[in-house]
């Protein structure tokens, strides 16, 4: 029987917390929940589906984690948006700067793109595709 009914949060390393808040906070529009004195930024994604909001959570490099060899700790993560919404982020995106890549997802019909984070890390927009 099957108890898990979403994901809670996603939390990722960052080197530079301020560009990753540009990123998140200001061109994805995900408010902040945390408050300003703790280290970890958590920003809200989604109201999730047992009274536990979805969550991206930006976690500063420590200088252990910055001697590691950086990248290939995550594929990629997914956003899901509304199908009037899409075109609207890609011209965001476009707009700040960034070439969203196009993509076919595997198992859904639905609309895809991609862009990388300021850390490197492949996020996927994905929306129903339009019948």
């Amino acid at each position: 029987m099957a108890h898990v009914v979403g994901i809670a949060e996603i939390v990722l390393w960052t080197a530079d917390q301020a560009r990753a808040l540009g990123f998140y906070r200001d061109l994805l529009g995900l408010p902040v929940i945390s408050p300003p004195a703790l280290p970890n930024v958590f920003l809200k994604a989604g109201d999730g589906h047992a009274g536990i909001p979805q969550m991206i959570v930006l976690v500063p490099k420590s200088e252990a984690v910055k001697a590691q060899p950086s990248g290939f700790q995550l594929h990629h993560l997914a956003f899901e948006l509304p199908a009037e919404h899409f075109d609207a982020q890609y011209a965001r995106f476009v707009e700040a700067g960034l070439q969203p890549r196009g993509g076919k997802h595997p198992v859904l019909a639905s609309r895809t793109m991609y862009v990388d984070d300021p850390d490197g890390n492949e996020v996927e927009f994905i929306c129903q595709a339009e019948p």
